[in-house]
């Protein structure tokens, strides 16, 4: 990284974080003589596609002022996927540019991600910058992380998820808060997941599942709440993974099964703490790569990474170990 490597900053401006941090970031970044172009998305998947065409055009730093799911798409604009008709095969994608780098600025509902890689602390966005503008002039470092290759069915055929992936119930949470309304949007990303939480149980039917793990291990059960984890928290603050890192190569798998409406009721504070996984009816697996199917087709369930909805099941999911380099 030199002080002259291209720098592209994507803010955005559906959120109205972003929004109002925006002004202040770009007039932080001018004063302190750091050049740089700025792309505001329109759609969903902009993100991805801006991002992977600056890397191809020799942009070797790429900001983010957003929450998770746009920090996500940019993510997926670090990587190609192959293309093969064969819908069965499922390779690992390459990367565009393996100096680039990814610098987070958190303006959103949770900012999950970032928490994640500060250990559990919600650094201010002026601390963020701070380090963004330090790596800039090449006083700090960048550590390399883990991401997931994903493929969901009747969505994205692939995707990379930076985070944590759910499959059910914590799909149907996050599709809801991305439909809730302007006042609700005003809320703490807490109170509006907790919100949309309680309106998914009321639609709570456990499904039965088959879940392969690394093309060896087979679980069948009944569940409707997995999460394939690679950091520790989703969902505006829920641990669903407690100890999952980011750098270790692995999926950290979680399983329920037989859980009740009310069962789910009595976890979703403890999932908040990371107590969850002493009810014996969850579990963590670790794995490289997940594959999730349901029965039926009408017990499809729903599938969202780092809190876009992605497609439903049958889904897919393998590790890329220390593929992504971000700035922290």
């Amino acid at each position: 990284m030199n002080k002259q490597a291209r720098t592209l900053v994507i803010i955005n401006p559906a959120s109205a974080n972003a929004r109002r941090s925006w002004p202040k970031i770009k007039d932080t970044l001018t004063e302190s003589g750091i050049p740089f172009d700025a792309h505001e998305t329109t759609r969903a998947g902009d993100a991805t596609e801006r991002t992977r065409a600056a890397l191809r055009d020799c942009y070797e730093l790429i900001a983010v002022v957003g929450g998770d799911g746009t920090v996500s798409e940019a993510a997926s604009g670090f990587f190609e996927f192959q293309a093969n008709e064969d819908t069965a095969a499922f390779h690992l994608p390459s990367q565009v540019n393996p100096n680039a780098a990814l610098a987070i600025l958190p303006a959103g509902t949770g900012d999950d991600f970032a928490r994640g890689i500060t250990g559990g602390r919600r650094e201010s966005l002026e601390k963020w910058l701070e380090t963004f503008i330090a790596y800039v002039r090449l006083r700090s470092s960048s550590r390399v992380v883990d991401v997931i290759h994903g493929r969901a069915t009747d969505g994205e055929r692939n995707f990379i998820c930076i985070n944590v992936s759910t499959i059910g119930l914590g799909a149907e949470v996050a599709a809801r808060v991305c439909q809730q309304s302007n006042a609700m949007k005003h809320l703490p990303g807490e109170a509006r997941f907790v919100s949309a939480a309680l309106g998914a149980l009321a639609r709570w039917r456990e499904r039965r599942v088959r879940i392969t793990i690394d093309e060896s291990e087979i679980i069948e059960s009944s569940t409707n709440l997995i999460a394939v984890a690679n950091s520790t928290y989703a969902g505006g603050g829920m641990m669903f993974a407690p100890n999952a890192r980011t750098d270790d190569g692995l999926i950290d798998l979680m399983l329920t099964r037989d859980l009740t409406r009310s069962t789910i009721l009595r976890e979703l504070p403890r999932i908040r703490r990371g107590e969850h996984l002493s009810n014996p009816k969850v579990r963590i697996v670790k794995a490289r790569q997940v594959r999730v199917e349901t029965k039926t087709t009408e017990d499809a369930l729903l599938v969202e990474a780092d809190g876009n909805v992605r497609g439903h099941t049958p889904a897919r999911f393998q590790i890329v170990p220390r593929a992504l380099r971000v700035i922290s």
